[in-house]
């Protein structure tokens, strides 16, 4: 009998995964056939029979992925053989549930379709990220530009108040468009905000993390090393006032907290970080109305004064029914009630694949989750330049941070925050930041084995 444990052989499981394009394309190939079966048990569940429409929801992803693939076997040989086949896996369930929303839109006879949208920018997604795999044939290049990347980070940032093309969508000053085409400049000026956090605390690391005075049993930084976590601070703070929008704010300021811990490796940013950023967030909930109204949702959504009010907590309350009803298993791909939660295939998609999955379910969808992540902090781990390391330490987090973000707020353990699932929720903006993210993160994972190679 073997003496190696099941806990031990996990790691030791995922550690041996080779960085084959081979492995990666057999990978392919079932998650295809996994989005297929979603795809037929919806149609077999709504409208009790199967048709050749599948296909528009099937082949276009299915073309993209291999793009992508024949891109990564061509320019990125040594890339990580699994960050793509998870990516293309959340993907497709998502359009998956959005083909089932969608169906029960025509059932009782609205106009309002997204799947066949969604499709469509995920291809369009997908080009974007083997694009990025092939134009950029050394990430280290990126370092050269961190406050290059910062201005245009800052600059996407305020373009949505811009008169004309800033355009309010629920609530939130989010989105710049002509028409009906609308983008969020905020997904892509994450990325860059990572790769200027990566790049300007790589170079002042050391007098962030040596130099201060000893006070107490804690050495605080000088007055000008702490001018970053002020700025930043009051940038979140910008972000929430000005666009009113929560979970952009508490993205971009976790991203910065846990990139400065690890560049520096001192808690203190990280406890003072912490406390600015929940006593900014107690003081905006007094000052503001829709921040309040947040909190006092999350603390009782079944109160009826925040059940009936105008974006009160009907959508959250209608959530938590949805997953209730769900229960272990769920109701199955098409069997449960998902449309009644309002905006279902974009916020609340988690809530509604929790329904139709159950728990079960929603636990196999964290595990992919959490596999990514670990995929893009192990590619960290191994690559021996600093900057890499840094800058695929932030892309992985800000999807982790996300995905917590969302599920924490769906099942009221936290406010709600605007925030989507990344790669599953209806919007394209989300959708082409995710993908860029996931091929940086092959792009550095294919240059950390080349230069252990050399």
């Amino acid at each position: 009998m073997s003496n190696v444990s099941l806990t031990s052989a996990i790691p030791m499981l995922l550690k041996a995964v080779p960085r084959s394009r081979n492995f990666e394309a057999v990978l392919l190939f079932w998650v295809a056939g996994i989005q297929a079966f979603a795809l037929a048990q919806v149609q077999l569940a709504v409208v009790q029979r199967m048709s050749w429409d599948m296909l528009l929801y099937w082949a276009p992803p299915a073309l993209g992925a291999a793009v992508v693939h024949y891109v990564l076997r061509k320019h990125a040989v040594s890339a990580d053989g699994l960050m793509l086949p998870l990516a293309y896996l959340l993907n497709g369930l998502g359009i998956a549930m959005i083909y089932r929303l969608d169906l029960a839109e025509i059932a009782r006879g609205g106009i309002e379709l997204y799947a066949e949208r969604q499709v469509w920018l995920t291809v369009f997604a997908m080009f974007c990220a083997a694009a990025v795999v092939r134009l950029v044939p050394n990430h280290l290049a990126l370092r050269k530009y961190p406050y290059l990347a910062g201005a245009a980070a800052v600059f996407l940032l305020i373009l949505p108040a811009a008169p004309v093309i800033g355009k309010t969508i629920n609530g939130a000053t989010l989105w710049v468009g002509i028409g009906e085409l609308t983008f969020q400049p905020g997904e892509v000026a994450k990325i860059l905000l990572a790769i200027f956090f990566a790049g300007y605390l790589i170079s002042k690391r050391d007098t962030l993390s040596e130099i201060g005075s000893r006070v107490l049993f804690m050495k605080v930084p000088r007055a000008k090393d702490l001018g970053p976590i002020l700025l930043f601070w009051v940038a979140s703070l910008g972000v929430l006032v000005l666009q009113r929008d929560l979970g952009t704010s508490i993205l971009y300021f976790g991203l910065f907290l846990v990139m400065i811990y690890t560049a520096t490796g001192r808690a203190f940013y990280v406890g003072a970080g912490m406390t600015m950023m929940i006593t900014g967030a107690l003081v905006a909930s007094r000052l503001f109305d829709y921040v309040g109204r947040r909190f006092d949702t999350w603390l009782d959504p079944f109160a009826n004064v925040n059940y009936n009010a105008a974006g009160g907590s009907y959508q959250l309350v209608q959530a938590l029914f949805g997953m209730a009803n769900g229960d272990v298993i769920g109701t199955g791909l098409g069997g449960g009630f998902p449309q009644l939660i309002p905006l279902a295939e974009s916020d609340f998609i988690f809530a509604a694949l929790g329904e139709e999955l159950g728990l079960a379910g929603i636990f196999a969808i964290l595990a992919i989750f959490l596999l990514l992540v670990y995929r893009g902090l192990r590619i960290a781990n191994s690559h021996p330049d600093d900057f890499s390391r840094l800058l695929a330490i932030g892309l992985s987090f800000v999807i982790g941070l996300q995905l917590f973000v969302v599920a924490g707020g769906v099942m009221g353990l936290l406010p709600m925050t605007g925030l989507t699932t990344p790669f599953m929720a209806a919007g394209g903006s989300s959708l082409l930041a995710n993908w860029v993210i996931i091929a940086l993160l092959l792009r550095v994972s294919d240059s950390s084995l080349k230069r252990v190679q050399s």
